[in-house]
C-alpha cells in the first residue's frame, strides 16, 4: 500500500505547495484520491511531476466541503475525463466500506461550528491507517471511531487544533501536517514516530 502526497503547505524541491491537502491511495487494484487541494493547477502540475495519470483514478473522496480541500476537484475531474466516483463529506452516516481495505468514519460533526468531516480509515496487517484533512471535528473522535476496525498504525494528514497529544501514544508513524496547530509539539513529544509530509512523500506500508 503506498501513500503519496499530491498538496500540502510544504513542499520538496521542484513540487509546487500550496495551502490545502490532497494525498493520493494506491492500495491492490484501486487508486484513491484523497481531498484535491484548494486549486487543480498546482494539483495537476504534481500529479505530473509524480508521474500520476488523472484518468487512472478510480475514486475521489472529499473529507469536508472547504476551498483548500474541494478546489481542485473541477479541473481535476476534467483531466479524469469524469471517470472517478466521487464521495461527498456527508456520503455516508457511519463507518462504512468503500473498497476492499478502505472505510470512511461517516460524516463527524464539529459541533457548534457544524463543519461535517469524514476521514478515511485504511486496513492493513500492521494496523489501520487514518487519513484526515482537517480533524475539524476532533483527532480524539477520529482516533475513537477509527479503532472500531482495529488498532492504529498510522495517522497522517491535518489535525488542526488537536493538543490532547497522549492520545497519540502507540501510533507508530505520525504526519502531522497542512493545518496542525501543535506541529512542533507533536515532534518534540514523538521524535522517532514523528514523519515529515511534504508534497512529493511517498509512504509504503508492507
Amino acid at each position: 500500500m503506498k501513500l503519496i502526497i499530491i498538496y500540502n503547505n510544504e513542499a520538496k524541491p521542484s513540487f509546487k505547495p500550496g495551502w490545502g491537502f490532497s494525498c493520493l491511495i494506491r492500495i491492490k487494484n484501486k487508486t484513491i484520491l484523497f481531498d484535491t487541494g484548494a486549486d487543480s493547477e498546482t494539483l495537476l502540475y504534481n500529479m505530473k511531476k509524480l508521474n500520476i495519470n488523472p484518468k487512472n483514478i478510480d475514486i475521489v473522496i472529499l473529507s469536508h466541503n472547504h476551498w483548500d480541500h474541494t478546489g481542485g476537484l473541477k479541473g481535476f475531474l476534467k483531466a479524469n475525463e469524469n471517470k472517478a466516483e466521487i464521495y461527498q463529506p456527508t456520503a455516508f452516516l457511519k463507518p462504512t466500506k468503500i473498497s476492499d481495505e478502505i472505510y470512511s468514519t461517516g460524516a463527524l460533526s464539529s459541533g457548534i461550528l457544524g463543519i461535517e468531516e469524514q476521514s478515511l480509515i485504511i486496513k492493513t496487517e500492521k494496523g489501520n491507517i487514518i487519513i484526515t484533512g482537517c480533524a475539524h471535528p476532533g483527532l480524539e473522535n477520529i482516533i475513537d471511531t477509527a479503532k472500531q476496525l482495529g488498532k492504529i498504525y498510522a495517522i497522517i494528514g491535518g489535525f488542526h487544533g488537536f493538543s490532547k497529544l497522549e492520545r497519540l501514544k502507540g501510533i507508530k508513524i505520525i504526519g502531522a501536517c497542512h493545518c496542525t496547530q501543535y506541529k512542533q509539539e507533536i515532534k518534540e513529544k514523538y521524535p522517532q514516530q514523528y514523519k515529515e509530509i511534504m508534497v512529493g512523500s511517498v509512504i509504503e506500508i508492507n
